[in-house]
């Protein structure tokens, strides 16, 4: 008597799937993803939350402050955040407009339609809403170098500053594949990519030699002077104003 094999499950085709039919609730959608993000690419989940920002290496919701005109400043949080990696800002189009329906079922429309160009404005404020909040993170903690730009269950893409200045972020690795789409993360290269931005982000520096052992300390050091330069240059500006 002949046995029937058993099929194996692959877990990016159960994320996909999973993920492929969700819109237009980012707040309901976006932690949930990100957690199973971070399973199917085989990294460490988010900590809990402090009440020291200090300790908050790796959280959702971080806490920046920033100035705004005439020395009033804003309060955001960043969806999420891991100290020497990245600042992620998460959005949810969704890919048609809701259908009509009756005035008592309610019809989500999220920011926009995906693909179109409402949406691809949307994504660029939200790189950089991201930077904002990248230059708002205290001088001593330095720039991430790469900012995350999501459309939950849609896309991902990166944008990398390999100099920890804060100035040169730019789509990564290039314009043309920059933006990761849902059914790409069934390529384990393309998983393995999104685990070292979580864990070894500077690994990826194309000028950097594969084996090389050189320390990222000066560079670390030079972004959090980069960091204090532009705090207190802002500073300067305000008392001006």
């Amino acid at each position: 008597m002949k046995l029937a094999s058993a099929r194996t499950i692959n877990p990016s085709d159960i994320f996909i799937e999973r993920w492929r039919d969700s819109g237009a609730a980012e707040r309901a959608n976006c932690q949930p993803f990100l957690l199973e993000l971070c399973d199917l690419i085989g990294v460490a989940r988010p900590d809990p939350t402090r009440n020291d920002d200090r300790l908050n290496l790796y959280v959702f919701e971080r806490t920046v402050i920033y100035p705004r005109a005439y020395g009033a400043v804003s309060t955001g949080r960043i969806d999420l955040y891991k100290r020497g990696c990245f600042v992620l800002e998460a959005k949810q189009g969704c890919d048609h407009p809701p259908a009509a329906a009756p005035s008592t079922t309610r019809t989500r429309r999220g920011m926009a339609v995906r693909g179109g160009a409402h949406w691809e404005r949307t994504m660029r404020e939200a790189c950089i809403q991201a930077q904002t909040y990248a230059r708002a993170l205290p001088p001593w903690e330095g720039w991430p170098p790469f900012l995350i730009i999501v459309d939950v269950g849609h896309s991902i893409e990166l944008f990398a500053d390999f100099t920890l200045s804060g100035t040169r972020y730019g789509p990564f690795p290039d314009a043309s594949s920059s933006r990761i789409l849902l059914e790409d993360l069934a390529r384990p290269e393309i998983r393995a990519r999104l685990a070292k931005v979580w864990t070894t982000p500077l690994d990826l520096d194309p000028e950097r030699a594969p084996d090389s052992e050189v320390s990222p300390l000066p560079r670390l050091a030079a972004r959090q002077r980069a960091k204090r330069a532009t705090a207190l240059e802002a500073g300067s500006c305000q008392r001006a104003l």
